[in-house]
Order: C-alpha cells, then sequence, then structure tokens
C-alpha cells in the first residue's frame, strides 16, 4: 500500500519521529506466567536469542477519513492536546478556522478548512498506532496524580507521540496495558460491545474450593453492584495461597479484588496476562512495544472496511510472534522488493502473504 498524500491547507507533513531511550523497568527474570512469544522491547538489546531476526519498522500509513468531525476531536487526533484541552484553548482565542479567531468548540470541519493552533497550520495526524507496555507494580495509569506517585507516562520515552491509555490497571496491578495514539481506536477497544475478554493471573490468600469458582461464574451482586459472570479456575494451590486464572469482558473499577475479597480471598497479586487478541509476552517490566500496523488494519477493519473488531478466541494472534514498527523511521513513499525474511525450501506459487 501506497502512502496517502495531502495538500490540504490545515495538514503539514509529519515530523520525523527520532530515537529515543527507554529506562529499563524493575522486575525479575523468568516469571512463570510469562507466555512463549518472544517479543523487542522499543529499546536496547533484542530479548531473543539472536539479533538477526529482529523486524524493521512498519511504514504502512492509514487513508484519512473525509468525513466532517468536531474541530476539538480533529485538534486532539492530531496529537497537539487533549478534546478537553482543544476546548480550552478555543476560550482563549488560540485556535483559528480559515483564518479566523474561533470563538466556539461547537462546530464541525473537514478536510477543506485551514485550521492553526498558535498561529501554526495544524499537523498531519498520524495512522492509528498501538503499543502494549509491561506495567510494574508501582505506578498509576494517569498521566499526573495528586498524591505524587509515579505514573505509566513517567517511565515512557519521551520521544513517543501523544499516548492514551486503553483501559487501566490499579497502582498495585501488574501486566499488559495498551497504549495508542488515536482517540478513537481507544473507545471502540474499551466498549462492552466489543466483547473482548481481559485475562488475568491472580494469587489469593486463602484456600479456593469449586464453591467459589461456581459462584464466580454465576456473577456477584455487592453493595448494589452487579458483577458479570467470571471464567475462574484454579491452576496452583498452597496451603495459604493459591493462584488462579480469571477471564471477564467487562473492565469495573477493581473488580477482581472487590469480588475475591467478597468470597473471603485476599488478592496480593494481579498480573493482567492478555486484552482480547493482545499478550503480554515475554516483554519486561516498563518496556513498551509497538505493534504491527497490518494487526491494527486487521483487528479493526481500518481504511474505509465496515469490519467489527474481532477476537481471537482461543488462540490470540500474537502468541510467538515478533513486534513490528519501531519508532524512529519516517514512512517511504517508495516501495520495496525486499523479502521480509530468509526463503526456505521450494519457492511457493505466489508471494508469501499476499491479499486475494
Amino acid at each position: 500500500m501506497t502512502n496517502s498524500k495531502s495538500t490540504r491547507p490545515n495538514r503539514q507533513k509529519s515530523r520525523q519521529d527520532s530515537k529515543g531511550s527507554n529506562p529499563k523497568g524493575s522486575g525479575t527474570k523468568g516469571n512463570a506466567f510469562k507466555s512463549k512469544g518472544v517479543n523487542r522491547p522499543y529499546k536496547g538489546k533484542p530479548s531473543g536469542k539472536s539479533a538477526q531476526h529482529e523486524s524493521k519498522p512498519a511504514v504502512e500509513t492509514f487513508e484519512l477519513s473525509d468525513k466532517k468531525e468536531r474541530i476539538a476531536k480533529v485538534i486532539a487526533r492530531a496529537g497537539l492536546c487533549s478534546r478537553r484541552d482543544a476546548e480550552r484553548w478555543i476560550a482563549e482565542g488560540r485556535v483559528k478556522l480559515d483564518g479566523k479567531v474561533l470563538e466556539t468548540p461547537a462546530i464541525v470541519v473537514g478536510p477543506d478548512n485551514a485550521i492553526e493552533v498558535n498561529g501554526e497550520p495544524l499537523p498531519l495526524p498520524e495512522r492509528p498506532r498501538l503499543w502494549k507496555y509491561h506495567k510494574p507494580k508501582g505506578q498509576i495509569t494517569a498521566a499526573r496524580d495528586p498524591e505524587g506517585r509515579d505514573t505509566v507516562f513517567d517511565h515512557l520515552p519521551k520521544d513517543l507521540p501523544r499516548l492514551q491509555p486503553v483501559g487501566r490497571l490499579d497502582y498495585n496491578s501488574e501486566g499488559l496495558l495498551l497504549f495508542t495514539n488515536d482517540g478513537g481506536l481507544k473507545r471502540k477497544m474499551e466498549l462492552p460491545a466489543t466483547g473482548w475478554t481481559r485475562r488475568y493471573r491472580v494469587r489469593v490468600h486463602g484456600q479456593v474450593d469449586e464453591r467459589h469458582i461456581k459462584t464466580l461464574a454465576e456473577g456477584i451482586t455487592i453493595d448494589g453492584v452487579h458483577y458479570a459472570p467470571i471464567e475462574a479456575s484454579i491452576s496452583h494451590q498452597a496451603k495459604t495461597n493459591a493462584w488462579m486464572l480469571m477471564s471477564l469482558k467487562e473492565g469495573k473499577n477493581r473488580e477482581i479484588r472487590r469480588v475475591c475479597e467478597h468470597l473471603g480471598l485476599i488478592v496480593n497479586r494481579l498480573i493482567r496476562v492478555s486484552y482480547g487478541p493482545f499478550q503480554l509476552g515475554e516483554i519486561e517490566p516498563g518496556d513498551i512495544v509497538e505493534l504491527p500496523a497490518k494487526l491494527i488494519r486487521d483487528q479493526f477493519g481500518l481504511e474505509g472496511k465496515a469490519s467489527a473488531p474481532k477476537e481471537a478466541n482461543s488462540k490470540p494472534n500474537l502468541s510467538g510472534k515478533k513486534p513490528q514498527g519501531r519508532v524512529g523511521r519516517k514512512p517511504s513513499d517508495k516501495p520495496t522488493g525486499k523479502k521480509t525474511g530468509p526463503s526456505r525450501g521450494k519457492p511457493t506459487s505466489g508471494p508469501r502473504g499476499k491479499r486475494s
């Protein structure tokens, strides 16, 4: 696919991403609950056995939509700020539309409108991108914390675009946290209608039996709040602690901790290992990996396709695959005929991966 170009007055080419360093997060290697897939960290040495199989950056871009949208959403998609901040900038007279200072955010704009923010043309929005991050315990999923605690954003590379977390993990929880640069993609992934399963490894203090498993499967109402059925199984039972695998499709605040406490089980460790088709894999705590553009395109039906997000039911499609798409390379207009890897055996009848 070739990159789309635009000569519209309110667009300009986005600047080339620059490489940055990724502070290595703390954590122990050899976690018993890591999956078999080998993933590469955002920055640093490859985590696999050989560096020669490291994937190249994905350079595909997605076609821009010609539909009209609220101006605050357009500004936010360009990566300058949030929608709320965009509305505040408009109230402060910092935004011009077609050469005139805009006075209200209650207006829709299209690709032919010229938008300026602080006297500069609005940058071209990036294609929707997605990252997975191994959140360690002791970080809050927020841009800032009134109590002064560490946030996930304090530990992300500084050269990444403005990112938004998909869902949340609380301060004492660990594991897979997804980030995206696109607010529309974030909302689509969080919608209950999407029906994606979140899977967790949970260590609880107490003795777990079939009575607990059955109660979780039926759903629980606690203080007037109903929690949907949770699929649970016991993976290991010791004298005072047990490891459980729990799967749920809604994401209410502290849901697992509350239902376990209601059953007399105290959660002392909680690790999210997958979110829909996306798996944590073997990235170290504190590492962030960008997911392939093709994966996003296929899962979300982008480029004008009407298909809804789909989940790989029992076999998430990232297991065992190397990630693609490191930050730091500018998309190229020139197609390349290079192969993505060494060929083995006899040649096939057609190019590998070609769509019909």
